[in-house]
């Protein structure tokens, strides 16, 4: 980069509450992409929200709740963050090359990693919880 060349893109905000605005309403509209075009998004929350109702009558602590919200919510967190590596991917090319897949195999290998850390998380916990019910 060359001393005269600006620091950041002329495509950003300087900030204030127009800007924390028109970010709230950035983040609406990745949601309604996500819940739009995303399957694998539609399906995670078809998992996530009943579970994270049931969550509250469960009797655990706030902290097991903690673990447990936050881990289900990082499956979403970062299933939108592959859903954006994908869609970069996409929109620079649709031809096969190796370093396409390498980034969308990483971005699903990081989602993988995210429910299987919640699939522990909730066995952890909830699992002696529920087979103590039966």
């Amino acid at each position: 980069m060359k001393p005269s060349e600006p620091q950041t893109s002329s495509m950003k905000s300087r900030g204030g509450p127009a800007r924390i605005l028109n970010a709230f309403r950035y983040s609406l509209q990745g949601l309604g992409h996500a819940l739009r075009h995303e399957a694998a998004f539609r399906q995670e929350l078809l998992i996530v929200v009943p579970a994270l109702v049931g969550l509250w009558f469960l009797p655990v602590s706030r902290a097991e709740q903690a673990i447990l919200l936050i881990s289900s919510l990082l499956v979403l967190i970062v299933e939108l963050l592959n859903s954006a590596v994908e869609a970069t991917v996409d929109r620079i090319s649709t031809e096969r090359h190796p370093l396409a897949g390498r980034a969308k195999d990483l971005g699903s290998a990081a989602v993988l990693l995210a429910v299987l850390q919640m699939l522990a998380c909730w066995a952890l916990i909830a699992g002696p919880l529920l087979l103590q019910a039966r």
